[in-house]
């Protein structure tokens, strides 16, 4: 049995510049553990797969396409491929999110 601690993963340095530590990386799936400060925000993008975000911890707002919502903890978003999606904090609290990507891209993203 292989058990990751995600506290224990190097932060990814990626165009967001926030705390993205990767969890679990195989040809089918990719996931990744985001923490949002309060005030910070991922740049919109588009993911050439489709992904989800399970919020475990604050109140992000995601967005996917043209909708954007306030997302409780224990909730699941999906986004389905080449929709662009943003994952904002606007609370005065930290937001950690799971996002896992199915199956793991094979091109880049794409930075709005």
């Amino acid at each position: 049995m292989k058990i990751t601690d995600w506290k224990t993963q190097e932060v990814k340095d990626t165009p967001h510049k926030v705390d993205v530590r990767q969890l679990y990386d195989t040809a089918d799936a990719q996931v990744m553990h985001i923490i949002l400060q309060p005030g910070e925000k991922l740049k919109p993008h588009i993911t050439p797969v489709d992904v989800f975000f399970f919020v475990l911890e604050g109140t992000p707002d995601i967005m996917v396409g043209k909708e954007r919502q306030t997302i409780n903890a224990g909730l699941l978003v999906e986004s389905p491929k080449d929709i662009v999606h943003c994952l904002y904090n606007e609370s005065n609290t930290i937001a950690r999110i799971m996002v896992v990507k199915v199956p793991k891209p094979t091109t880049t993203t794409r930075l709005l």
